[in-house]
């Protein structure tokens, strides 16, 4: 449990970990992130016992101008696979003993209905962001309320967020464009493999939908005018768990989109974050350092899914272990000296 009696310094911190049984800064990236856990828990025996993978799937317009290379039917048919276990977060998570929920947040055609599925359906896909907004502002607002509610009503001590949707590659990187700053053309890449010749395709279109507003627009106005509904409700959920006190395990090049909108929204929530991998997709790595961000692995992964944020897991549980219970060189009756 917390403890708001007493804000535990960086000092703290750092000597607790300092007197453990092991020399000086010998377990590295480990300590770090012990640190990042025991300040955000404000705690110096932080357990971190249970996550939840959350899937958020939904289409979106932009996919009909040719920006992807798989068509939008995609997007259904792996929700469907994700709802039977088959896909590799399916895997990855039941290898980790992490339980994985799958949210429509607004996925094209007909509605799916099957008993695991959490619908919160916002619409079939979202509008084309090239010709006006992705969505009003009525329905962002429920896309946040939706990612809010979810998050609020999922009980773990941290919780990874996954995506599913067809052309969301072209939609991070809009809203990485704006909220950054950084130029269209580093932020864009082959999402789910485009040729050299579909990829510039894909950059042209991206150009003319970004400059169909201004630089500087507040974060709603981004999200609404360049999201789509799942990375909207992802947006929601991180700045919700993170306000009730639950890590927020951050995935590749979409879900770094979403987590970059929920700082712009609320900055304060940055100490909850732990960004889990650098992505392959082209753009991750410029948004990650312009985030300051230094993911945990690195391994040529561009899934998505939630994918890389769960294989992290084991990685904070250690860390949160290594404060929890690993002995002091008093404790342990060793010399220092």
């Amino acid at each position: 449990m917390t403890d708001q009696t007493h804000r535990l310094s960086a000092a703290e911190i750092q000597h607790a970990i300092d007197t453990k049984t092991k020399p000086l800064g010998a377990l590295g990236r480990i300590e770090t992130l012990a640190a990042q856990i025991a300040a955000f828990r404000n705690s110096l025996t932080p357990r971190m016992d249970s996550c939840v993978l959350t899937i958020f799937a939904a289409d979106h317009g932009i996919a009909h101008e040719g920006v992807s290379a798989y068509p939008q039917e995609v997007t259904a048919q792996m929700m469907l696979n994700f709802l039977s276990g088959g896909a590799a977060a399916n895997v990855f998570a039941t290898t980790l003993n992490i339980p994985v929920q799958v949210v429509d947040a607004g996925v094209a055609g007909d509605a799916i209905t099957h008993p695991k599925l959490i619908s919160r359906r916002i619409a079939a896909g979202s509008a084309s962001s090239l010709t006006g907004p992705a969505m009003t502002a009525a329905q962002l607002a429920q896309a946040l309320a939706h990612g809010a509610d979810i998050a609020r009503t999922t009980s773990a001590d941290a919780l990874a967020f996954g995506e599913m949707g067809i052309a969301n590659t072209a939609t991070a990187s809009l809203l990485l464009h704006k909220l950054s700053g950084l130029p269209l053309a580093d932020l864009v890449g082959r999402g789910t493999g485009l040729t050299d010749t579909a990829l510039d395709r894909k950059r042209r279109i991206l150009e003319r939908a970004a400059a169909r507003c201004p630089d500087k627009l507040d974060p709603d106005t981004i999200l609404a005018e360049y999201g789509g509904f799942e990375i909207a409700m992802m947006a929601g959920a991180m700045q919700e768990a993170a306000e009730t006190g639950r890590l927020v395990l951050v995935d590749g090049f979409i879900a770094t989109a979403a987590a970059a909108a929920a700082l712009a929204r609320a900055p304060h929530i940055r100490p909850a974050m732990i960004f889990c991998h650098c992505s392959q997709e082209a753009g991750h790595r410029a948004a990650l350092d312009w985030l300051g961000a230094d993911p945990l692995l690195d391994l040529d992964m561009r899934l998505g899914e939630g994918t890389g944020a769960i294989l992290a897991w084991p990685l904070v549980r250690a860390a949160a272990a290594m404060l929890c219970d690993m002995a002091s060189f008093e404790s342990a009756g060793i010399s220092t000296g």
